[in-house]
């Protein structure tokens, strides 16, 4: 007999799967949303292409099929699509970009009979020098076809190279804010379309949150003026998914190694009630994915042991020692 639940959850899923890419309905208890599939490549189809068809940054695919070439993968290639995400640990209302991960979330407003989601985009965001700013602001103005004023900065570098900047670019194929631009209440910044997707899963922009121009024209009308923007710097994500915990690792923007430091946030990060089901971690795994940040969701459950003595002690998980490593560094 299939019970009520069982339906239900089927029901979930198959409206989730009509969703667009990107779109996912809240979970009530949990953190992680997506799941990792699969596609073969088409004949001159390049890597780049596939990750923009499947609402993926350059940055993620890359890392996900180490192997595979950038520019031609080859007809029938199997090509990763990490299409799982830990959502980040803050506040889940208004827009979250989580800079380390190239990433945004948008959680749109909902009525009372509608199913909270979110929706996630990659993004590109500001290269060495050009940081972009952390904390929570706001939007305050959308612009539709926006002419760029570009800093007095960028027009003094062109300049010492002889190469002069306008002081305006007129909307066009030539405007690097594509067709659409959010402004914040931070001086100069915006979350904005752009006229060279391939940079987007990329720290290549002056600071500026890059979307893919289809990206940012599907949120522009429902994003209103007000709308919370929170950017964080969150290299490390961890969560559960029903009684499983999971962690996903990213390289840090600043050359710093993961220590001590990381390791107790991404434990404080797994703390659940007493009354939740205990599990033990995989210490040695975590271990690696702190020496090795892929941005893979991964497992964290230690594995099953080999039936042992019934008689004999059982072993703790060796969490000292990787304490002890990790504080000697």
């Amino acid at each position: 007999m299939i019970s009520v639940a069982a339906v239900a959850d089927e029901a979930d899923e198959e409206a989730a799967s009509e969703w667009p890419k990107g779109h996912y309905p809240l979970p009530e208890s949990g953190d992680v949303i997506g799941e990792n599939y699969i596609v073969e490549a088409r004949e001159e189809e390049t890597l780049l292409d596939i990750a923009r068809d499947h609402n993926v940054g350059y940055e993620e695919i890359r890392l996900a099929n180490p192997e595979v070439s950038v520019w031609l993968p080859g007809e029938g290639t199997e090509v990763v699509i990490p299409g799982r995400h830990i959502l980040p640990h803050v506040a889940r209302e208004g827009i979250v970009i989580n800079i380390a991960e190239l990433r945004l979330y948008y959680y749109p407003p909902v009525s009372g009979d509608e199913t909270p989601r979110v929706e996630t985009y990659p993004i590109g965001i500001g290269r060495e020098g050009y940081n972009t700013p952390l904390g929570k602001t706001e939007t305050t103005m959308r612009l539709k076809d926006p002419a760029w004023y570009p800093p007095r900065s960028m027009r003094e570098e062109a300049a010492e190279r002889g190469e002069p900047a306008p002081a305006v670019v007129p909307p066009g194929p030539d405007n690097p804010l594509g067709s659409h631009a959010i402004l914040l209440d931070i001086p100069g910044y915006l979350i904005h379309g752009t006229n060279d997707p391939d940079g987007i899963g990329m720290r290549a922009s002056r600071g500026c949150i890059r979307m893919f121009p289809e990206d940012i024209e599907s949120i522009f009308d429902r994003v209103p003026v007000g709308m919370q923007v929170n950017i964080v710097n969150q290299p490390i994500k961890a969560g559960w998914d029903g009684d499983i915990p999971y962690v996903q690792v990213f390289e840090t923007l600043e050359e710093q190694e993961y220590g001590m430091a990381a390791l107790m946030q991404t434990l404080s990060l797994l703390e659940r009630n007493s009354d939740d089901v205990s599990v033990p971690l995989n210490y040695e795994k975590l271990r690696f994915l702190l020496e090795n940040p892929n941005g893979a969701v991964v497992a964290l459950e230690q594995s099953p042991e080999p039936e042992a003595d019934p008689e004999a002690k059982p072993e703790e998980p060796d969490a000292e020692g990787l304490y002890d490593e990790l504080a000697a560094r």
